[in-house]
């Protein structure tokens, strides 16, 4: 009698799940307004290189943030964020 454990694919301590998602993600990016710093905005427009929101979804930005949603997972990072010290540059 075979158990679960004398499977081939149950064997070791490791587990490794393979990343199927493309470099540009297409989820839920359609559905909210995601943070991303304003000079990476300004750089999409004239590259079209994509940008990476505080969240992690990459994406091209070419709509108006305005008519959705702020995500939720970067509201609850920008909120984390700790504000820069008065004089400070960055």
């Amino acid at each position: 009698m075979t158990t679960p454990l004398d499977s081939p694919e149950l064997t070791g301590s490791t587990i490794v799940e393979e990343d199927t998602r493309s470099v540009l993600d297409h989820g839920d990016h359609e559905k909210f307004a995601h943070y991303v710093r304003k000079d990476k905005i300004v750089e999409s427009a004239v590259t079209g290189e994509p940008v990476i929101a505080l969240c992690g979804k990459v994406w091209v930005p070419n709509r108006d943030p305005a008519k959705f949603p702020i995500c939720p997972d970067c509201k609850a990072i920008y909120d984390g964020l700790t504000p820069d010290p008065p004089g400070s540059d960055e």
